[in-house]
């Protein structure tokens, strides 16, 4: 289960990542990366009202979370993650959601710091 301490749940810090962060996308997700000065990594889970109805939504997180958590022990690197969820996961399965998402983290995750950062 993903800690209150590794969770981004400012409004305000959602909005510095998202206008500063470098970002990765593909069908499924959208995924701001930023440097923190907090020595852990943190994640942040936003889907928006046109994705779905509350349950939908609520689903969509919980699976994420899992997902993130699965995989924790690669996630040491003092940044934080926005994780945008778009309208095409309604259609994938869990197992094609996490692909997706593992692929995508892997890309964001593997690049150099400040390369195409937003000033």
């Amino acid at each position: 289960m993903l800690k209150k301490k590794y969770t981004v749940k400012e409004s305000r810090d959602f909005s510095r990542i998202i206008q500063k962060g470098f970002y990765v996308k593909n069908q499924h997700f959208v995924i701001y990366q930023m440097k923190n000065e907090l020595g852990y990594t943190r994640f942040g889970i936003s889907v928006g009202t046109k994705v779905g109805k509350a349950h939908i939504r609520n689903r969509l997180k919980r699976q994420l979370r899992a997902i993130i958590d699965n995989h924790n022990f690669s996630y040491s690197n003092s940044k934080d993650y926005i994780i945008i969820v778009r309208k095409n996961c309604l259609e994938a399965t869990y197992q094609e959601m996490k692909n997706e998402f593992e692929q995508l983290f892997e890309k964001v995750y593997n690049k150099k710091e400040n390369v195409n950062e937003k000033k």
